[in-house]
């Protein structure tokens, strides 16, 4: 059994200014997918987006992830409390954020940006797909700084103390099963099949087939927001939110089968 270090989440204190992990760990994300996203441009010879593209793409994706994942957060776990008070939702200093909500905000941001620059869509989509895992287990890393969003009771050997659950009972340590499963598996296998040219759609495909797939399986090790808890079939918000990514990603693979790059 081990027992959570509760790490600081102020990385640094300059005055009145704090800088948290949290915050670091989003910069790191987007910093990896900006090294990742130009690594793919120089190996590509720049044919299908540029240098100057690709960093107005970035924008737009920070963008769509800020804004997503603090609406994601609010209709999908936080509904209720909207209603009451609607002008909660810009209370981004109170915490919650939305991976799901994040990926919808990213899909519409960057199909804005594909009409801007006349580029097909799904093509953008594949592009960007390969640069997402790293920086999700950046995000993870930062909820076990946090000591948040910890597992479910367990007795396996690993089971770790959240103190800040309140309680001294061994759970899963998810956010380290996320980082590894959520992170560098599927930055790997995503990264590995997108090196080969494949149909339109298909590197979006898998990515959001697996990710679906290991978040479904993950969120069994995961405590359920304790507003929520379980709902239909004693599934978790984050799994029926899942789903339609699972059977979205096997649909653009099918159909990227039928429909092949020119």
């Amino acid at each position: 059994m081990f027992i959570h270090p509760q790490f600081d989440p102020i990385a640094l204190q300059l005055g009145p200014l704090a800088v948290r992990w949290y915050g670091l760990m989003y910069l790191l994300a987007f910093s990896l997918a900006i090294v990742l996203g130009r690594i793919r441009i120089a190996k590509a010879g720049g044919t299908f987006i540029s240098r100057k593209e690709f960093d107005d793409l970035i924008f737009y994706g920070l963008l769509g992830v800020i804004v997503g994942g603090r609406v994601g957060y609010v209709f999908f776990y936080d509904f209720a409390n909207f209603i009451s008070d609607p002008i909660s939702i810009f209370y981004v200093w109170h915490g919650g954020m939305s991976f799901h909500g994040g990926l919808l905000g990213v899909c519409l941001a960057i199909f804005i940006f594909s009409k801007r620059i006349r580029k097909d869509w799904l093509r953008l989509m594949d592009f960007v797909a390969p640069l997402v895992p790293l920086g999700l287990g950046a995000g993870r890393l930062g909820n076990f700084i946090n000591g948040e969003l910890w597992g479910r009771p367990t007795d396996l050997s690993w089971g770790m103390v959240f103190p800040q659950s309140g309680t001294m009972i061994p759970r899963h340590p998810s956010q380290l099963y996320e980082i590894f499963l959520e992170g560098f598996i599927l930055f790997i296998v995503v990264w590995v099949f997108s090196k080969k040219q494949r149909g339109i759609g298909a590197v979006s495909g898998l990515f959001l087939m697996i990710y679906g797939v290991v978040r479904f399986a993950v969120e069994y090790t995961r405590e359920p927001d304790s507003h929520l808890g379980l709902l239909w079939f004693d599934l978790s918000m984050g799994q029926w939110l899942s789903v339609p990514m699972i059977v979205g990603g096997i649909l653009l693979l099918m159909a990227s089968k039928v429909k092949k790059l020119t």
